[in-house]
């Protein structure tokens, strides 16, 4: 069976564990981003504090995604849990840097014309400053983003959802006839995800970022 045969006999399952991968990744990024914008709210008024909170996010990141989710199994069992949480956590590193190293770079003269016409400290943080960094965080949120495509994959090793699972099953059956089909048919499935979010970010920058601001 060659892969266009293979795609046209699986494209159910195919497109289910699409869109699990899909669907995971994205619940993810959202609470990473969540998280990794208020880590930056909270830290990079602080010199020692900001670099506190970009090492911590730092190390998680050097820890191998096989071996995290295999630290995760005894804690949370296997399934959506070890997925869910060990991708926020791969997720945050770009989005604190980003987001400290984008609310750091507003222009203090705009701060203070912001405090002479009465803003608290509050609405210049919503109206002034997350808007000026929103350029580099939704690029920490891209990268973050790519990065989750796929480490996603490595989740069927919980038994998580997928494509990751067709990589799986083909690296399993090394030898059959379909093992070069499944393995080839979710790694093109991500590859493909990935290029569909990037190409929704650059659309959300275009209509949240300002011309002046993207110059």
């Amino acid at each position: 069976m060659n892969f266009w045969d293979y795609l046209g006999n699986r494209h159910q399952q195919l497109l289910t564990d699409a869109f699990q991968h899909a669907s995971a990744v994205f619940q993810c990024m959202v609470v990473a981003t969540l998280i990794g914008v208020l880590i930056g709210v909270l830290t990079y008024r602080s010199e020692w504090a900001g670099n506190l909170a970009t090492t911590t996010t730092s190390t998680i990141l050097t820890v191998p995604s096989l071996a995290m989710i295999g630290l995760l199994i005894p804690i949370v069992g296997l399934g959506v849990a070890p997925t869910v949480i060990a991708l926020t956590l791969y997720g945050l590193l770009p989005i604190v840097r980003n987001s400290i190293v984008g609310l750091r770079g507003v222009d203090p003269s705009l701060i203070d014309a912001a405090k002479g016409i009465g803003m608290s400290r509050l609405a210049r943080l919503f109206r002034v400053e997350l808007p000026i960094a929103w350029p580099p965080i939704l690029t920490g949120i891209r990268v973050s983003t790519q990065m989750l495509m796929g480490i996603a994959a490595i989740a069927a090793y919980a038994s998580g959802p997928g494509l990751g699972n067709e990589i799986f099953r083909g690296i399993g059956s090394l030898g059959s006839k379909n093992a070069l089909n499944q393995v080839l048919a979710g790694t093109l499935g991500i590859i493909v995800l990935a290029l569909l979010f990037d190409a929704a970010y650059v659309l959300i920058g275009r209509l949240t970022i300002p011309r002046g601001i993207r110059v």
